[in-house]
């Protein structure tokens, strides 16, 4: 399991690397036609690069963790309506409120990711 485990983290590191690098080619190679040093066209490229692999961690962990909270916190209204069948109304409330909050945090990082890729504040400042 383990093998397979560290077999599968790379091969999606890879997919993730190769396909940062094919957009950030396709994305420079306007850029690279009009400029006449290469410098600044490979800079944007990493900046580009580094934008959509980070975009990808944000995506992974946060929808990584906003699941095992919801599985946790689910798992433990099940808890409490199988002890108190009584309090299931009070409980499914509770639960949807803390559902919907936890949920909010997986949109979140869904806007940090959007704008890592399409409105990223590095490309402006570095003036590309």
């Amino acid at each position: 399991m383990k093998k397979f485990l560290k077999i599968s983290g790379l091969s999606t590191f890879m997919v993730l690397a190769y396909a940062a690098a094919a957009a950030a080619t396709e994305a420079a190679a306007p850029a690279a036609a009009a400029a006449a040093g290469g410098a600044a066209d490979s800079t944007k490229g990493l900046v580009i690069i580094a934008s959509i692999v980070m975009a990808g961690l944000t995506m992974a962990i946060g929808t990584i963790t906003t699941a095992l909270g919801m599985g946790n916190g689910l798992a433990a209204a099940a808890n409490a309506v199988g002890r108190n069948p009584e309090a299931q109304g009070k409980v499914l409330i509770t639960m949807m409120v803390g559902l919907a909050m936890i949920e909010s945090l997986a949109i979140y990082t869904l806007v940090i990711a959007l704008v890592l890729i399409y409105a990223n504040p590095l490309v402006k400042l570095l003036g590309m």
